[in-house]
């Protein structure tokens, strides 16, 4: 590691007897960085200059000058192959294991063990991951005047001009944890860690109207602080551990303390942890240990979904959190209710001092009534799943819908809730005059046993003769098929190999062109297919091994590859045809565009939401898209969207494996429901004017007027407002494709969006005003 002194001069720690040890070493959870503060006296400024690089095998890290926080890889713990890289506490009063991580580069993105962290020479963090082959995680700094890069002693990675102005910081990128003296802004978001593969549903944010909410989703809100309705507030952590919300002039309008306040703590820091709940923490030295000082919810229960979708939340007699699914006759996985009609009738199960509420979808009706007709009226309501009564003396009866059921219970509530559940056909003898089938004597019937024996054995028979008629005829099939084919290589995973004559031949030469990239072709068996021409060299072994991966994805709304080619420098990809071919053809002709009635554009947005959703959550390994446009969305005989080209991004006109990150596959999907809705092409015009009219009420003027038959406008609010999250320009703040799905299928709401391309940041001045920085728009 190379550190910068102001007076001059470069120098390297290990011209210092150090061991490397002593310095930067390896040790999960972290990539613990100790550094020598004492070495460097109070002028000495730590700066990183450009070219510098941290690499995930080499055990480096960049510290700050007082030696309290490091910014380095750290691996998962239940993965030992993938890494992220972070800022963390690095005090050497700190044990590793209590080495806290404060900020990491891009929220939940992992990488491989090969990968490297960047700033440039055209001063941008880069982020690349060795696993598929891009950088990952940018600053999006690059040709900005960038000089060098510092990690502050209050653990601020910045990005510095020759003036030394910061144009970039990490504070302005949070990731789930607020430092002292750091601001949390309007349109900035803390997003709880993910307890597993997906994206975490928590977040806190604070509104235009000066309060800071906690989230599940975008629709739950299941806490805000009682903070009077102000606009232009920020959120701010005192070094003496108070949570502020304060006006332009630093005046604080509303604070919480934490039990130590003005206590001589060295380290403190604000996070949304991943049960969804915000805590402050303090070190506490002659503990050695991180001390929750101050939360938010002060029932864990009553923070939304503590549970998931598993159950009741309640307390162990220690004070600790435990879930239980007390219903019977459930999915023993989500506690999910059964939603059918019970062919035996339904009964209603009681639980008393208990509020349950759905996840999804967040279907409610509240009325008033007595505690038998509220546990009534969900026994007659056929939608009905459970319901809550509050008796309090308001009459209040919660109906719910949804066949998920969380909530949480507690002697103190004195809410009831009901449960639907169906009758045990056994519970009531249907025929009084025999006994119980318990009671009943058993008997031996010989004829019955004879004949169960010989319908067994001719089942059993034609079985045998099924499988060996569908072997003969598969072998005879596929020997014709290669016999026809020529095929050099032999079957991968039922896909078929072609050679480039073979694709030239299928596509009659490349005439049968129906997109840019891609061409109509007739298989030796009259079988019509999609070829796509990549249009790169990929590296045979790693284009063999995505097109293995690829040809076991199977999914309703995804084109299916059926085929490839990789000879010589040759990619091609082949997928089954579809009849009307791509959806950018049916937007662009002014006749076809009349087919696309109001319903099928919804439809097709909610197929590409769940084909794209699939890819990243439903494979066995996350898939980028990578290249999502209107000409990757083929449309079959009615209409049916079939998403293809999945896996290869295009980069500059060239192809590469694994594409980019899930935002920006949210972000291809948002432009392409901008195209649908609006029918324009132009993504840069179209989406500005689109969000000025949804802002200004005139919501019906984005509306294709080439469409016939009108269109929905509740519906058309919906699909909107989810676009314009889908292309924030802060990453951090588009939905999963699970939260789109569910938003466009009606079973979620979605909350009013920002504009994508405005947002605040702080004003950077001098290192002192850093910490009670004003703010500006940007």
């Amino acid at each position: 590691m190379i550190m910068k002194v102001v007076y001059g001069g470069f120098f390297n720690l290990s011209d210092f007897d150090f061991s490397s040890q002593e310095l930067c070493f390896l040790r999960p959870p972290f990539l613990l960085c100790i550094f020598a503060g004492f070495l460097l006296n109070s002028f000495v400024i730590a700066e990183i200059p450009l070219g510098s690089k941290l690499l995930v095998a080499d055990n480096d890290c960049w510290v700050s000058s007082n030696g309290d926080f490091a910014l380095g890889f750290f691996n998962i713990s239940d993965q030992p192959n993938l890494y992220s890289i972070g800022i963390h506490y690095n005090s050497k009063s700190i044990p590793t294991s209590q080495q806290t991580v404060v900020w990491t580069a891009g929220a939940d993105i992992t990488v491989g063990n090969e990968s490297y962290f960047h700033l440039t020479q055209q001063g941008e963090l880069i982020l690349f991951d060795s696993l598929r082959g891009i950088p990952i995680w940018t600053s999006k700094t690059g040709n900005r005047s960038i000089v060098s890069a510092a990690l502050r002693d209050n653990g601020n990675l910045v990005l510095l001009d020759k003036e030394q102005n910061t144009v970039w910081q990490s504070f302005d990128d949070p990731s789930d944890t607020l430092l002292p003296g750091q601001s949390l802004y309007v349109n900035q978001t803390l997003r709880a860690a993910s307890k597993n593969s997906l994206s975490s549903y928590y977040s806190l944010d604070l509104n235009a109207s000066g309060q800071l909410q906690l989230r599940w989703e975008s629709s739950i809100v299941y806490w805000v602080s009682n903070s009077p309705s102000t606009s232009n507030l920020s959120a701010f952590l005192t070094p003496s551990g108070a949570v502020q919300l304060r006006q332009q002039s630093l005046k604080p309008v509303w604070s919480v303390f934490g039990e130590d306040h003005n206590d001589s703590v060295n380290y403190r820091f604000l996070r949304l942890d991943s049960d969804g709940n915000l805590r402050l923490y303090s070190w506490i030295e002659t503990a050695q240990l991180w001390r929750t000082v101050w939360q938010a919810v002060e029932n864990q229960c009553k923070v939304f979904a503590t549970c998931g979708q598993r159950g009741i939340c309640g307390f162990t007699a220690s004070g600790a959190t435990d879930c239980r699914c007390p219903f019977e006759l459930t999915d023993s996985i989500n506690c999910m209710v059964p939603y059918k009609e019970c062919e035996s009738g339904s009964i209603m199960l009681t639980f008393k001092n208990t509020f349950l509420y759905g996840t999804y979808p967040p279907d409610e009706s509240v009325i008033i009534s007595s505690l038998q007709q509220c546990e009534q009226l969900c026994l007659n309501d056929f939608q009905c799943t459970f319901a809550t009564y509050f008796n309090n003396g308001s009459g209040q009866c919660s109906l719910r819908k949804t066949p998920y059921v969380t909530g949480y219970a507690d002697p103190s509530l004195s809410s009831i809730s009901f449960v639907k559940r169906c009758s045990d056909p056994l519970a009531v003898n249907p025929n009084p005059k025999q006994p119980p089938p318990s009671e009943q004597p058993m008997e031996l019937c010989l004829p019955c046993l004879i004949g169960a024996a010989s319908g067994t054995f001719f089942i059993f028979a034609m079985v045998q003769l099924g499988i060996g008629f569908c072997i003969y005829k598969r072998k005879g099939f596929t020997g014709r098929k290669t016999a026809t084919l020529g095929l050099a290589s032999p079957h991968l995973k039922g896909l078929a190999v072609l050679s480039f004559s073979e694709i030239k031949s299928l596509t009659g030469d490349f005439r049968n062109q129906i997109g840019p990239t891609m061409f109509k072709g007739l298989m030796p068996n009259n079988h019509l297919v999609t070829i796509i021409n990549l249009n790169a060299f990929i590296e045979e072994r790693k284009f063999r091994g995505a097109v293995m991966k690829m040809g076991s994805i199977q999914h309703k709304d995804l084109a299916k590859l059926e085929g490839y080619c990789c000879e010589f420098n040759h990619r091609f990809m082949v997928y089954e045809y579809a009849k009307n071919g791509s959806l950018g053809k049916y937007i662009d002709d002014s006749t076809l565009c009349k087919k696309l009635t109001w319903r099928k554009r919804l439809d097709i947005c909610s197929t590409v939401a769940k084909a794209i959703y699939y890819l990243h959550t439903g494979c066995r390994e996350f898939v980028s898209h990578g290249n999502l446009e209107c000409e990757n969305v083929m449309l079959d005989e009615n209409l049916t969207a079939k998403v293809t080209d999945f896996g290869f991004a295009r980069i500059d006109g060239q192809a590469s494996y694994c594409g980019f990150s899930a935002e920006k596959d949210v972000e291809d999907f948002g432009k392409l429901v901008l195209t649908l809705l609006s029918g324009s092409r132009n993504h840069e015009e179209i989406r500005d004017w689109a969000y000025r009219e949804w802002k200004e009420g005139r919501v019906e003027n984005v509306f294709d007027r080439r469409i016939e038959g009108g269109m929905e406008v509740e519906e058309l609010e919906r699909a909107l407002r989810i676009a314009f999250w889908c292309i924030q320009m802060d990453d951090r703040m588009r939905p999963s494709m699970g939260e789109v799905v569910r938003v466009l299928d009606g079973n979620s709401s979605v909350d009013a969006p920002p504009h994508p391309f405005a947002f605040q940041k702080p004003l950077h001045e001098d290192d002192e005003a850093q910490e009670y920085g004003s703010e500006s728009e940007v």
